[in-house]
């Protein structure tokens, strides 16, 4: 599991951290009952505060992508495949309401955003 924080980033260390894991989760780098690196251990690699790594794992638990056995560690949770592709649906979501936004403050039209997306589609 790779990692990057950014000191430089408006997005707050923990989140950062969340982030990537939740994203590792997402697409399918990190299995279902995969061990996470210790709190610890996590912390130490990344030179960030064990609060903020703890902080980082509480909020992947709360939303269900982590879940930690006391005694032995945290763990990629078992996610249910329509959960999973909800939650992936919303990302795409938010990514795209930015774009949208992005688009009308330069006054790009919907047709020329669809060309864009539509090129996008196909190269890959």
């Amino acid at each position: 599991m790779r990692i990057i924080i950014s000191n430089a980033s408006d997005e707050p260390l923990y989140e950062q951290v969340a982030r990537q894991i939740r994203e590792s989760v997402l697409k399918g780098e990190l299995k279902a009952g995969s061990a996470l690196p210790s709190i610890r251990t996590l912390a130490k690699d990344l030179q960030i505060s064990v609060i903020t790594t703890k902080r980082a794992y509480e909020e992947l638990e709360q939303e269900g992508f982590v879940e930690t056995v006391p005694g032995k560690g945290s763990f990629v949770a078992l996610q249910n495949k329509e959960l999973l592709r909800e939650k992936r649906l919303r990302i795409i979501e938010e990514k795209l309401a930015e774009i949208v936004d992005d688009s009308r403050v330069l006054n790009i039209s919907l047709e020329e955003l669809q060309e864009m997306l539509r090129l996008l589609w196909e190269e890959k």
